[in-house]
């Protein structure tokens, strides 16, 4: 019995640990409740990034012309939307997401809901100033 609650309890706590952000999603229009695009979220130096990998509204040769900065111009696949995401328990934050439509630059979390399932948030200055999106893992 004894043996069998250590190997419950081990076969538990590596699922917790696989699961992860990394990897490829697909956003979901607010409105429209379509996909807009899929993206990849990777990890460089201890810090979570996201990248647009596939745009469904746009084509490979849009750019982003309402960013401002080393980002006003660049293509929208290709583009590092979310930076400096740091772990923090079961939460993601401490970043900055970029909405390519607008050129606009929100505080940002990331919190995996489900193995298939992350809430995405933006906002300004308070977490409850801003919008949530939720994203499935690309199958």
């Amino acid at each position: 019995m004894k043996y069998f609650i250590f190997l419950s309890l081990f076969v538990y706590s590596f699922s917790l640990q696989s699961q992860s952000i990394l990897g490829q999603w697909v956003t979901i229009d607010d409105y429209s409740n379509k996909e807009k695009a899929i993206v990849e979220i990777y990890q460089n130096k201890g810090e979570y990034f996201a990248k647009i990998v596939k745009s469904f509204i746009s084509n490979d040769d849009a750019r982003c012309v309402s960013c401002e900065g080393d980002k006003k111009n660049t293509p929208i696949k290709g583009l590092v939307f979310i930076e400096g995401l740091s772990e923090d328990g079961d939460e993601y934050n401490g970043g900055t997401i970029l909405d390519p439509e607008t050129g606009k630059v929100y505080k940002c979390y990331v919190k995996l809901v489900n193995e298939n399932k992350l809430e995405v948030r933006g906002y300004l200055g308070f977490s409850f100033l801003g919008r949530t999106q939720y994203w499935k893992r690309k199958e």
